[in-house]
């Protein structure tokens, strides 16, 4: 193992000077949360009565307080596939627990909701501010005080960042999150996405567009590209919050099930002592490996968000300057769907996260030393989980990678950065995934086309309105206006334009999938369109830069002696009118784009 690098270096101790009393304050309250939970000698016996009624298999044991208690947060339904595993999770760990003289209990759900359905729609609108009805549900869940340890049941987008923030408040606790694993592999993404530009651009209809996507996505698991869902799960293990090597092991599977009987296990071996509580393991070195392992493979743009959301959550302060100097050093090790041809699946099967955790240790460029909920802090995570004699779990190490088109070493990588880049000017600041665009089409310079509507810009594209260099500017789509939804439904008439040979690039307050692709978007632009941020100042016609190479966004347009475009009206339906609220009182983008946090004063 390589000494660390500087630049990792230096902004980890950047970021621990930032969050020196912030920090400071959340480890004072977690001693003091670990200090007064109460002990079941010193509760009512109606109240504890309350709690073991319903369990009827381990009531005798919980009675006896004969061993730890886990208390299961589910993010189960059915209609994720990715969640439909967890369905008969509770009855088989409740059996894993009683295995080592522990007990578990269904603490409470949470909603889990999928941003593949709702793309494009008006439920999106919902979507990031699920994340804080996640964190909320889960503190209802753990507000019993009833156990000794937290086993947290979700993959998908907002779900996994919402449970850690939530869990992070009781933290206290040891925490392990249990993950059920991707999708067997469907059709090639080449084909589903040239499927895809065919129908935006008329040469298909829907019946055929339907039957791809179908193809892609089909069984219970995790859908296989490599969007918010599955870095979620990726950066669960670079924080050591799995069992290690089981991110992208198959549901179903005799591993999976070692796996989770192990995760089980070693959480009833952790409840009860001090020694690896939640609030311990999730420090800066983990948060900085969180970015780490995002940039190294290419992963979510949604994670620019969700990164200083959580980190806040445990009294971390990390920001885009953090995550854009990182980038400068962190090589991309991994070309998976959008970034490249192969989905989770191959990733996996050419070593995974175990190959990525051992190059990265091995150059220098990650952190090594920091707690994990298993044994050997990172070193851990470079070996993959295997089957045995007898089925017994065990790990072997991952020297190299199996297949170099789709994983390759930190010493000679796909690219020398990570790809996410920050650019900044007058329009503002935002992130741009340079990763999945062509390096020719990091600088766009062109007449902006402006937005307030993402259905509009559909609308003008099959009109041919659009049929020129063009930046196309989507306004007033930030967290305060309209809860920030994804515009990943733009993308394939947004390549259609690109692929007719024209510049084209997107700049935006609103959120791009974790599944966008080849066109160079500035998203998550803040401050936002409204109240009067430099994008309501815009107008058809202005020339607006876009250039990841310098960091700019920028138009030369004369802002200051503009009067702002109105704000636009709060819509209603699909229950928009009642996360109004949380929209209203969100914090910007930069600093995880969060209402409870702010109202938390964190």
């Amino acid at each position: 193992m390589s000494d660390l690098n500087p630049v990792i270096d230096r902004v980890t101790q950047r970021v621990i000077e930032n969050s020196r009393h912030s920090r400071r304050a959340y480890l004072d309250l977690m001693k003091r949360e670990g200090d007064r939970k109460p002990e079941h000698k010193d509760m009512a016996c109606s109240n504890l009565a309350h709690a073991f009624a319903g369990a009827l298999e381990d009531q005798d044991a919980m009675k006896r307080r004969r061993g730890p208690n886990i208390g299961i947060v589910t993010a189960y339904n059915d209609m994720l596939s990715a969640h439909q595993p967890y369905g008969r999770y509770p009855e088989k760990m409740k059996i894993y627990a009683r295995e080592v003289g522990a007990t578990a209990q269904v603490a409470g759900g949470t909603p889990a909701m999928c941003d593949g359905v709702t793309q494009g729609e008006d439920g999106m609108e919902l979507s990031l501010f699920s994340r804080d009805v996640i964190a909320l549900s889960t503190g209802v869940a753990l507000s019993h005080q009833m156990y000794d340890g937290i086993a947290c049941l979700g993959i998908c987008d907002k779900i996994v960042p919402g449970l850690l923030m939530g869990a992070l408040r009781f933290g206290h606790l040891p925490a392990v999150f249990v993950p059920s694993g991707p999708m067997p592999s469907g059709i090639s993404n080449k084909q589903k996405q040239e499927t895809r530009q065919k129908y935006a651009s008329g040469e298909i209809g829907r019946d055929e567009l339907l039957e791809s996507e179908l193809g892609s996505y089909h069984s219970p698991g995790t859908c296989t590209f490599y969007g918010t869902a599955n870095s979620n799960q990726m950066m669960m293990e670079m924080m050591g919050l799995h069992i290690p090597g089981s991110a992208f092991v198959q549901p179903g599977t005799k591993l999976r099930q070692a796996l989770d009987r192990a995760a089980v296990h070693r959480l009833a071996e952790l409840s009860g002592t001090s020694t690896r509580t939640l609030a311990q393991v999730v420090d800066e070195k983990a948060i900085v490996n969180a970015v780490i392992g995002l940039l190294a493979t290419g992963g979510s743009t949604n994670h620019a968000i969700h990164i200083p959301a959580m980190a806040r959550s445990a009294g971390v302060i990390i920001d885009w300057n953090d995550l854009a100097e990182l980038s400068s050093v962190i090589p991309l090790l991994a070309r998976v769907y959008p970034n490249g041809s192969g989905d989770v699946n191959h990733f996996h099967a050419a070593g995974g996260m175990s190959y990525v955790t051992r190059t990265l240790l091995d150059e220098g460029l990650a952190h090594g030393d920091i707690l994990t909920v298993w044994d050997g802090g990172m070193e851990a995570f470079t070996a993959e989980p295997v089957l045995g004699d007898g089925d017994n779990l065990d790990w072997a190490p991952v020297t190299a990678s199996r297949d170099d088109t789709m994983l390759r070493p930190a010493s000679d990588p796909f690219l020398p950065d990570g790809g996410m880049r920050l650019v900044q000017g007058n329009l503002g600041r935002a992130c741009f995934k340079s990763s999945a665009v062509a390096r020719d089409r990091w600088t766009v310079e062109a007449p902006a086309r402006v937005f307030e509507d993402q259905g509009d810009v559909v609308t003008a594209f099959k009109a041919g309105e659009l049929d020129r260099d063009v930046v196309v500017v989507v306004r007033f789509q930030g967290p305060r206006a309209n809860g920030m939804p994804e515009l990943h439904s733009l993308t394939p008439s947004l390549a259609v334009l690109q692929d007719r040979g024209y510049k084209v690039a997107l700049v935006t307050d609103g959120r791009m999938s974790g599944a966008s692709g080849k066109v160079p978007a500035a998203i998550h632009c803040t401050p936002e369109a409204l109240g009067g941020g430099p994008l309501s100042l815009l107008k058809d016609g202005d020339i607006v830069k876009v250039c990841a190479e310098t960091g700019e966004l920028s138009t030369g347009a004369d802002l200051a002696s503009r009067t702002a475009a109105p704000d636009p009206q709060p819509q209603w339906g699909v229950g928009r009118e009642m996360f109004r609220m949380l929209q209203t009182h969100a914090d910007g983008a930069e600093k995880g784009a969060s209402a409870m946090l702010a109202g938390a004063g964190l």
